[in-house]
């Protein structure tokens, strides 16, 4: 699983910007199912090992509501955190799509009061980072019980099993499996995608947006991937968030036509509150993709 698990050691090239993410990042649906949950409530505290079924249900549409004051991204004259205090702390970069992942996990767990976001600035980070933080200087990073972890795809999950909140994952067995399998593919579905942002044909994107309209339809109990909202979604929503508007703008393909499920997938994934708070303006998204790989080709 390591090798699937990439991280942003490399990004920092590919954006301009280390601010927050705005507040206004455009979606395309402005209606949103509105269940108020109190982060005091029972239910943002229930086990995650209970009534898996209920919880991923209000996980689907549960916003937290906590809309954070994001801070800058800490460069080399910065002052380091102290580290191993006490405090968990999540390491991330506002651009990274890995650390992405993370973050929107720790959002949709109602974790924002108990896991702290330190972003670092990739294309300018700071020695300390990897002297006293994280030896392997990339993001994402969790810092907590004393023990700096690292790897999207294991963080998401180690978030989700050890901290209170709505559970991210079914405990159907099934589902699991499909959901391992899913989890297992994103590595692919990466390259596959990016491949064709290098040339001129769509193969092999096609081909592994058809993978993701099949997958969507596995389940008829949800619009997700597991029917119900997982971490599934959390996985790949960092990268179809930037693939669909660059591919749209610069190769005029839209990845929804002839994908009904991916099409639903999206909208349903706009109304999610605590993923919106992690985006970036796609226009930002389409001119750093355009950089990346236009200039390339």
């Amino acid at each position: 699983m390591a090798a699937l698990n990439l991280s942003c050691c490399y990004y920092h090239h590919r954006f301009q910007s280390h601010s927050p993410p705005p507040t206004n990042v455009p979606i395309l649906l402005s209606h949103r199912n509105n269940i108020s949950i109190s982060p005091k409530s029972p239910l943002t505290s229930f086990h995650h090992k209970r009534h898996h079924s209920n919880l991923l249900v209000l996980a689907t549409t549960m916003a937290t509501n906590v809309q954070e004051d994001l801070p800058p991204a800490l460069d080399p004259t910065s002052e380091p955190p102290s580290v191993f205090d006490g405090t968990t702390r999540l390491y991330i970069s506002y651009t990274c799509p890995y650390a992405q992942r993370v973050w929107i996990t720790r959002n949709c767990k109602g974790l924002q009061e108990k896991i702290k976001l330190v972003p670092i600035d990739l294309k300018n980070r700071p020695d300390w980072y990897k002297e006293k933080v994280y030896p392997a200087n990339k993001v994402p990073a969790l810092e907590h019980n004393n023990e700096v972890k690292g790897e999207s795809l294991d963080l998401i999950k180690y978030i989700d099993t050890n901290f209170e909140g709505p559970s991210l994952y079914p405990d159907d067995t099934i589902k699991q499996e499909f959901g391992e399998e899913l989890l297992s593919y994103t590595n692919t579905f990466y390259k596959s995608v990016t491949t064709s942002l290098k040339g001129d044909g769509f193969d092999d994107a096609a081909a592994a947006f058809d993978y993701i309209e099949k997958a969507l339809s596995k389940f008829d109990d949800g619009p997700f991937f597991l029917g119900q909202f997982s971490l599934v979604d959390i996985a790949y929503a960092p990268f179809i968030e930037r693939f669909q508007p660059y591919l749209l703008d610069v190769k005029k393909y839209d990845i929804k036509v002839g994908r009904p499920k991916l099409a639903v997938w999206i909208e349903e994934m706009n109304k999610n509150d605590d993923f919106n708070q992690t985006r970036r303006d796609p226009k930002e998204l389409v001119e750093s993709y355009r950089k990346r790989y236009l200039s390339s080709s």
